[in-house]
């Protein structure tokens, strides 16, 4: 896998890899680097044919404080084209993430603020520890989560993305499960036996099928019944039926056997 500075990528032999926040020292606050290497993190994991699923996490105490000062200090200097430059590396980080073929699943603990909040929702699932502390901390400092704003609302939806990126305020995991942008939530001390029994639970599924299922509910969107949709679930689920994992997951099933992507898990 890529090396790179500010983050930490790592692959299980199982097929999935672990990327890693990796500046706890700065208690993974984003910086120009970060974003740029998790681009590239991006590109790297989608090109990569034997990964099943990504895991996201953050080194040391905290998930990401946010923006990194030294950073911001930098844009504070910057004029309005090169924060606009700024601002679109954020979001085609923002859009990789989100579209990333790949199911993905972020594990909270500590302090998730601002962009860390982007990057949560961009994943298809979230847990995390129930003290852990979130914030759309930006208009503290004169800010608006601007970039993260259309995920945030898709995961916790309008009226409560409204109120948290106009008060600021700090709400924990507990809060976070019930507003729906983590799953569920966890006492820090169980929190990796929670996270292993996830990745049990994605191990039992088809690669294949979880990615054609993410492409579908996107595709989905809010549900809204139309001819054109109904054509593209109809073809959907005959083109996955014919597919080499298909007839494999009905044969095994239909055998009373585990099918091949389930050999030697764990």
């Amino acid at each position: 896998m890529t090396d790179f500075t500010t983050l930490q990528l790592d692959k299980d032999p199982r097929g999935f890899a672990t990327l890693w926040l990796n500046r706890p020292e700065k208690n993974n606050a984003f910086n120009a680097e970060m974003i740029r290497e998790l681009i590239l993190a991006m590109d790297a994991l989608q090109a990569d044919p034997s990964l099943r699923f990504v895991i996201l996490r953050g080194r040391g105490r905290h998930f990401s404080a946010g923006a990194d000062l030294a950073w911001m200090q930098q844009a504070a200097a910057l004029d309005f084209a090169a924060n606009l430059q700024d601002a679109r590396e954020l979001a085609e980080l923002m859009h990789a993430l989100y579209h990333l073929k790949l199911p993905t699943l972020a594990v909270v603990q500590g302090a998730a603020f601002g962009g860390a909040l982007g990057l949560i929702a961009c994943c298809d699932m979230a847990i995390g520890a129930s003290d852990a502390q979130f914030s759309l901390s930006e208009v503290r400092l004169g800010l608006i989560p601007a970039v993260i704003s259309p995920f945030v609302v898709q995961a916790i939806g309008e009226r409560a993305a409204r109120r948290y990126a106009l008060t600021a305020e700090r709400f924990d995991g507990e809060r976070a499960r019930a507003l729906g942008l983590l799953a569920e939530a966890y006492a820090a001390d169980v929190l990796e036996d929670a996270l292993a029994g996830w990745v049990d639970t994605l191990l039992l599924s088809g690669p294949k099928a979880m990615q054609a299922t993410k492409d579908l509910f996107r595709e989905v969107g809010s549900g809204a019944l139309t001819p054109a949709l109904r054509r593209y679930t109809e073809g959907a689920i005959a083109r996955v039926r014919v597919s080499p994992e298909g007839q494999e997951g009905l044969r095994a099933f239909l055998d009373k056997r585990k099918p091949g992507w389930q050999e030697g898990d764990a």
